[in-house]
């Protein structure tokens, strides 16, 4: 089986808020098409590693790479980077005074310069594709949670990233909404897009990613593909953990 050709990779990354290290000395490969998601307690550095991926927050130390290129370097275009590296949050972050269809065309009209009429089919497309068509005129205060963070992923697609970021997606969701953004994510990653996920959601873990990190202070204690993680993690914290999540129900 041929190697994955590399998409992301951290090499020794640190990352501190005052005296609080967060990330300390992160190292992480991720390979193109490849499904990679964090778990962790909270307070463990996930959404952190993933905000600094976005360069929502400057590294302190170390380099982070996207495909082949230093995109922490000082003089990197950051709002380039963006364009290459799409993120969703818990929160929605929808424009509240903008329709679905507008949310989504936005950046795509403004920073990839698209004609309207183009940004708009290629967003009614989308839109389509995940259940979402006929909410194209509505406001988000119009739509379910689900539906909302459904449109948020829609809108990071559009503007045809090589990354995709996730950062706990469904945490804001009521339970009977979360299934419909997980199959969203399950699409994609059967799409063959390169995601790095931080999640709460173990089931979908174990199922979706080609590899699980589990981070544990700042630092990757322990890594390998899903099912060896769920069933034989080497590491005592990481035992630990999922020992806690089962315990809840969780797994």
């Amino acid at each position: 089986m041929r190697a994955r050709a590399t998409a992301l990779k951290l090499e020794a990354v640190h990352k501190s808020f005052g005296s609080v290290e967060v990330l300390r000395g992160v190292d992480l490969e991720v390979g193109e098409h490849e499904v990679v998601c964090l778990i962790g307690a909270s307070g463990s550095g996930k959404s952190t590693l993933l905000r600094c991926v976005n360069l929502l927050e400057r590294i302190d130390a170390g380099r982070i790479f996207l495909h082949g290129e230093e995109i922490t370097r000082r003089d990197v275009d950051v709002n380039a980077v963006r364009r290459r590296v799409g993120i969703v949050f818990q929160a929605f972050n929808l424009f509240p005074h903008m329709t679905v269809l507008r949310n989504v065309t936005l950046a795509t009209s403004r920073v990839l310069h698209k004609p309207r009429a183009e940004a708009e089919a290629e967003a009614t497309a989308l839109l389509e594709r995940f259940g979402l068509a006929d909410k194209r005129a509505e406001y988000p205060d119009r739509l379910s949670g689900g539906q909302q963070q459904r449109v948020a992923i829609v809108r990071a697609l559009a503007m045809q990233p090589e990354l995709m970021l996730l950062d706990e997606v469904t945490s804001a969701l009521d339970p009977e909404l979360v299934a419909e953004v997980l199959n969203v994510i399950r699409e994609l990653a059967d799409g063959g897009m390169t995601m790095v996920i931080a999640t709460h959601e173990m089931s979908f873990a174990r199922d979706t990613a080609n590899r699980v990190c589990f981070l544990d202070a700042g630092r990757i204690l322990e890594q390998g593909p899903a099912e060896e993680i769920f069933t034989h993690p080497r590491e005592p914290r990481t035992q630990q953990f999922l020992e806690r999540i089962i315990a809840a129900g969780r797994l």
